[in-house]
């Protein structure tokens, strides 16, 4: 029986030391065939990063304007060849039999996410290679009710069937930061979704950047619009880290099976600047 291919959509935005990471983290994958598909969100030329990694098929291709992530995300869906899609952001690491595993747990379900490693990094001195510094499993059960007072879905490392898009349409840029929110609410009202409790992605958390919900002001109306599209009722703005302690959710975490063994990712590009 023939394996499905696997389009792996990546948008990025001056990223390039990261999006190497990720690209060596690729080779490691043992499941074949899958396609590689970079959006380039009119950043600084990563063709230098791609052409480092011959065998991987990747297709690239670099937006005129920086359209953000969730338009960028759109255009690699419309290059995308493979049955099957799976997401992941410029930053994030997919470990060593992550695709095999996802594949495995999707049977006859329409998505599958697996459960996650969040992880702060330093810069060694030639800013070329991320060194972990703190690391934080995020492992909570997928209970849809609760999904929607407080989303525990991470979209990188995620696999789903691309036909999908037909029943929901495109990821919505209407509601920008909780894009991948949104995207999962659909998903889970058309087909069946399913968590694997293997914490198969590294997630980067980086202190100060737009990932930590310090942002509260210019989030708040993409929440409303979000919580206004889905019924959601009141939704709350506040630290990330704080959301996790809450008793709610608290009471959701699970257990989870740990594959990182904390070393970090040296990519070829890291090689080359260091020559």
């Amino acid at each position: 029986m023939r394996a499905p291919l696997i389009s792996v959509i990546i948008p990025t935005f001056n990223r390039r030391a990261e999006l190497a990471e990720l690209l060596e983290s690729l080779t490691r994958q043992s499941y074949r065939p899958f396609e590689v598909i970079i959006v380039n969100d009119c950043g600084e030329p990563v063709e230098p990063v791609a052409e480092l990694y011959p065998e991987l098929d990747i297709k690239l291709v670099t937006l005129e304007t920086n359209s953000k992530h969730v338009h960028a995300r759109n255009r690699g869906l419309e290059l995308a060849r493979g049955e099957l899609i799976m997401l992941c952001d410029d930053d994030d690491l997919l470990l060593p039999g992550h695709m095999e595993r996802m594949l495995a747990a999707l049977g006859d379900k329409g998505l599958v996410y697996s459960d996650v490693e969040i992880v702060e990094y330093e810069w060694n001195e030639a800013k070329t290679i991320r060194l972990p510094r703190r690391r934080r499993l995020f492992a909570y059960e997928c209970d849809l009710a609760e999904m929607r007072r407080f989303s525990t879905f991470v979209s990188s490392g995620c696999l789903y069937r691309r036909r999908l898009h037909g029943e929901i349409g495109l990821f919505d840029p209407e509601v920008y930061h909780y894009w991948d929110w949104d995207f999962f609410l659909r998903a889970a009202e058309c087909v069946p979704v399913g968590r694997v409790p293997v914490a198969g992605v590294l997630y980067a958390f980086s202190p100060g950047g737009s990932n930590n919900s310090n942002k509260f002001e210019s989030m708040r109306g993409y929440l409303d619009k979000l919580s206004a599209k889905h019924g959601l009722g009141p939704l709350p703005t506040k630290n990330f880290f704080t959301l996790l302690e809450e008793e709610g959710v608290r009471k959701r975490q699970a257990e989870s099976e740990i594959v990182w063994d904390g070393k970090p990712t040296i990519s070829r590009w890291a090689r080359k600047m260091r020559v």
